[in-house]
């Protein structure tokens, strides 16, 4: 998930909000031996910090439905983590760098949300918003003179850029139901062939109506709504899956 929300952030980055910007983005450590490593313009995006968002903790199951309305599967609600980036930009000149900043504070304030049809990957597939904030003060536990320390370096000019990403929980398949009537065999001692005789769980067809063959399942409910036919109606063919 996060590698996922690197390469988005990156190719907003590049492509909206520094298009047409001869800049490089990075996601190292803003270490004194990177810096010194440096050799072109460059926007950097330290992640510094993960944690949880208890905020956004749901309790339940979350459950899914195929085509015919039936439980396939359910699931827990996704959990939501902050990823923190230290944003800063790195040039010659302070006034460039300043200039950086700028640009990369007016484009991400036009974004609450990472755009959705930038989402790859997992994130694309839960189909949920990811709201991210930028030069929001953080919390009183990051102290960002005190990335700066841990890091080596000297207080530089920075934004905090927080994406809050969802993650999606384990899914607990549902067993199918069990729609088939009762199953009888009985036997001719006569010697006559072997007789089968099906008991429903629902009511005979209404007179014309086809009956469902053995093994199949009977379509019931709001699907049999759907469909136009009574919850005992015939049975469901690939084409209605």
């Amino acid at each position: 998930m996060i590698h996922e929300v690197d390469s988005i952030l990156h190719a907003l980055l590049t492509e909206e909000v520094l298009a047409g910007v001869d800049v490089q983005l990075a996601f190292d450590a803003p270490t004194r031996e990177w810096e010194a490593k440096r050799n072109a313009p460059t926007v950097n995006l330290f992640l510094y910090d993960i944690r949880e968002e208890l905020a956004h903790r749901r309790e339940g199951r979350i459950e899914e439905y195929d085509a015919d309305g039936v439980v396939v599967a359910e699931r827990s609600p996704p959990r939501y983590f902050a990823l923190s980036y230290l944003v800063t930009a790195w040039t010659a000149r302070p006034e460039d760098e300043h200039r950086l900043l700028s640009l990369l504070l007016t484009g991400l304030l036009g974004h609450d949300v990472l755009p959705g049809q930038r989402l790859v990957g997992s994130l694309a597939d839960l189909g949920l918003t990811v709201p991210i904030t930028i030069a929001v003060p953080p919390k009183r536990d990051r102290g960002l003179a005190d990335i700066w320390s841990a890091l080596g370096g000297s207080l530089k000019p920075s934004l905090d850029l927080v994406v809050t990403t969802p993650i999606a929980s384990a899914t607990a398949f549902a067993a199918r139901p069990v729609t088939d009537g009762l199953l009888l065999r009985t036997v001719d001692r006569s010697g006559g062939d072997p007789t089968e005789a099906r008991r429903l769980r629902y009511p005979d067809p209404a007179d014309g109506a086809d009956a469902t063959p053995v093994g199949v399942r009977r379509v019931r409910g709001t699907a049999a709504d759907r469909q136009g036919r009574p919850g005992t109606g015939g049975p469901i063919r690939d084409g209605n899956r």
